[in-house]
């Protein structure tokens, strides 16, 4: 279902210049939502989102047995500021930025840290955080990282 969404959005995606960030279905209570993340380098309005909303659930009307048998709300929204970091590309695009990384387990005593990311290879990023009032860089296995976020930094 969601490569059949991911093949639907992406020539509408590619008309415009979007990009597609990701696409999950999830139930939220007793609601089911199929929600497609867009961007793009200039960041994407709220019209863009309807825009996209709006041709993408004709298509999927279409689209005869239907992918989604039952009831769902069909949500197009921007990843946010504080967009997840998934695919190596999310990665790549954050590195200079700061970013929040938590483990499964502790690294130095801690499972969260929050910095700039400053390297990155397939197999760890190095991150230069603050320790107080001391610039440090952590080497983390990104096998260890259960979630990594762009971060606003106050």
């Amino acid at each position: 279902m969601i490569e059949t969404v991911t093949e639907l959005v992406t020539p509408i995606l590619d008309e415009r210049h979007f990009e597609l960030y990701d696409v999950e279905f999830v139930k939220e209570g007793q609601s089911w939502y199929l929600r497609v993340y867009i961007d793009k380098p200039a960041g994407i309005s709220i019209e863009d989102c309807v825009q996209v909303s709006d041709i993408l659930s004709e298509k999927l009307d279409e689209i005869d047995p239907d992918p989604i048998p039952q009831a769902y709300f069909l949500e197009v929204s921007s990843p946010g500021a504080e967009r997840p970091l998934k695919k190596q590309q999310d990665y790549e695009r954050a590195i200079g930025k700061y970013v929040n990384v938590s483990l499964y387990q502790q690294i130095e005593g801690a499972k969260v840290f929050e910095g700039t990311l400053e390297k990155l290879t397939e197999t760890e990023l190095t991150l230069d955080y603050l320790d107080k009032t001391r610039h440090k860089q952590i080497i983390i296995p990104r096998n260890k990282i259960a979630k990594a976020r762009l971060a606003i930094k106050f």
